[in-house]
C-alpha cells in the first residue's frame, strides 16, 4: 500500500511542474534538493542553477537554501530540476513591470565582458559600456562584484535580451540635485565651486551640480585675454552669484567680485606729486587713460598732455606707449585718479634752462673780443 502511495506521488510530478524544496547538499557540478511533498530527491545540474555561467555550484547557492524549481526530467530515482527556469519566469514578469514603471532597482555585477557589464537578475542582464556612467570609463575591472542602481532600458523576451542602464539613474539624480540647487540659489550668495571647463568667453564652474558661467569680464579686475590666463580646469574657486534664471537654468557668477579690488587702499600707495611709470591704455577726445598699476587707470586730461596746444591726444600719444606721469589727485572711493604729463615736461624745461650757458661767455672771453681778434688778423 505504501509503495502504491509512493508511486502515486511520483506519477503526480511531470515535466513542467513547479516544486519547492530545500538544498541538502552542494557538490561541485550539481545540487541535491529535498523536494516538498515527494520522497524522491531532486537534483539541479550546475547549468540549471543560474542564467550566468558558473564554475562551481557553491558559487551560486548554499546548503539550507529554500528553492523553487521546475521539473525538466523525471527519472526512476530522482527528479531533474531547473532553478534557472523558475527564476527566469519570475524575472521576466518583474522586468516587464519595471520597464513600464521605470523603477530603479539594484543589480550586482557578475562579469565584465567586452562592451560592458553582465548582471544576474534571474535572467542575464547586460549594461552596455555607454550606459554605465555619464562619463567615459576606460577600465571596468573594478566594477566586478559592485552593486549598481539600474533601470530597464530594453526588453526582448524572444531574443532573451535585457538591456539595463545605470547612466539613466545617475542622470535623473543629477537633474533632481540641480533642481534642488537651482531653487536655493540667490543673487549675492558666495559659494565654493570647481572649474569644469573653459571657453573663449569665460569659465563654467560647478556649484553643487549646477554649472554657472563666469564671463571673461568677471574673472579678474584686470583685462583678461583668455580665461586660461587666470583659472584652470579642476581648480577650486570662490564665486559670487550675480543672477539666476531658473526658467532657462542659467546662473551668472563672478570671481572678480570676491577678489580685493585694485583700488583698495590705493590712496596709501599713491599720493599727490608722485611720479609714476605708466602705459597708455585708451585715447579719447578729452584725454588719455594711463595704467599706473594692474587694474588702476588714471586720466591725463587733454590740457595736461603737452605744454603746447593740441587738438586731440592722438597728436602726441599712441595706445601702448610708455609714459611718465605725475599724480595730481587720488579719489579712492570714486576710483578716480588725475594725472599729468605736461607738468613733468615743464619741470624738465626749467631744469634745462638752469643748466643753459649763454653762447657769448666761453672760458672768460666775450663774443665781441673773439670777433675783434679775427678782424685784426684779416687786416
Amino acid at each position: 500500500m505504501v509503495e502504491d502511495m509512493n508511486q502515486v506521488e511520483f506519477n503526480a510530478l511531470e515535466v513542467g511542474d513547479r516544486v519547492s524544496g530545500v538544498v541538502t547538499k552542494v557538490e561541485e557540478k550539481q545540487v541535491l534538493v529535498e523536494v516538498e511533498g515527494s520522497k524522491l530527491d531532486g537534483i539541479i545540474p550546475i547549468s540549471e542553477l543560474s542564467s550566468l555561467h558558473i564554475e562551481k555550484a557553491t558559487d551560486a547557492i548554499d546548503v539550507g537554501t529554500e528553492v523553487q524549481a521546475k521539473v525538466i526530467k523525471v527519472e526512476d530515482e530522482l527528479l531533474v530540476l531547473s532553478k534557472r527556469a523558475i527564476d527566469a519566469e519570475k524575472a521576466w514578469e518583474d522586468l516587464e513591470q519595471k520597464l513600464v514603471s521605470k523603477e530603479v532597482f539594484e543589480a550586482e555585477v557578475k562579469e565584465v565582458v567586452k562592451g560592458g557589464l553582465v548582471v544576474d537578475i534571474g535572467v542575464r542582464g547586460f549594461i552596455p559600456a555607454s550606459l554605465v556612467e555619464t562619463y567615459f570609463v576606460e577600465n571596468f575591472e573594478d566594477y566586478k562584484g559592485k552593486t549598481l542602481t539600474v533601470k530597464v532600458k530594453e526588453l526582448d523576451k524572444e531574443k532573451n535580451r535585457v538591456i539595463l542602464s545605470h547612466r539613466d539613474v545617475v542622470e535623473e539624480q543629477l537633474l533632481n540635485e540641480k533642481a534642488t540647487v537651482m531653487s536655493s540659489l540667490k543673487a549675492g550668495q558666495v559659494l565654493e565651486g570647481k572649474v569644469q571647463r573653459l571657453t573663449d568667453f569665460g569659465a563654467f564652474v560647478d556649484i553643487g551640480g549646477v554649472d554657472g558661467l563666469v564671463h571673461i569680464s568677471q574673472l579678474a579686475h584686470t583685462r583678461v585675454e583668455k580665461p586660461s590666463d587666470v583659472v584652470e580646469e579642476g581648480q577650486q574657486v570662490k564665486v559670487k552669484v550675480l543672477s539666476v534664471d531658473k526658467e532657462n537654468r542659467r546662473v551668472s557668477l563672478s570671481i572678480k567680485d570676491i577678489l580685493e579690488g585694485p583700488w583698495t587702499n590705493i590712496s596709501s600707495e599713491f599720493e599727490r606729486g608722485d611720479v609714476l611709470d605708466g602705459t597708455v591704455k585708451r585715447l579719447v577726445s578729452f584725454g588719455a587713460f594711463v595704467e599706473v598699476a594692474p587694474g588702476v587707470e588714471g586720466l591725463v586730461h587733454i590740457s595736461h598732455i603737452a605744454n603746447k596746444h593740441i587738438s586731440t591726444p592722438h597728436e602726441v600719444l599712441k595706445e601702448g606707449e610708455k609714459v611718465k606721469v605725475k599724480v595730481l589727485d587720488v579719489n579712492e572711493s570714486e576710483k578716480r585718479m588725475s594725472l599729468s604729463i605736461r607738468d613733468l615736461e615743464e619741470k624738465q624745461s626749467e631744469e634745462d634752462y638752469r643748466n643753459y650757458e649763454p653762447i657769448e661767455e666761453v672760458k672768460g672771453f666775450q663774443l665781441g673780443d673773439m670777433i675783434g681778434d679775427q678782424l685784426k688778423k684779416l687786416k
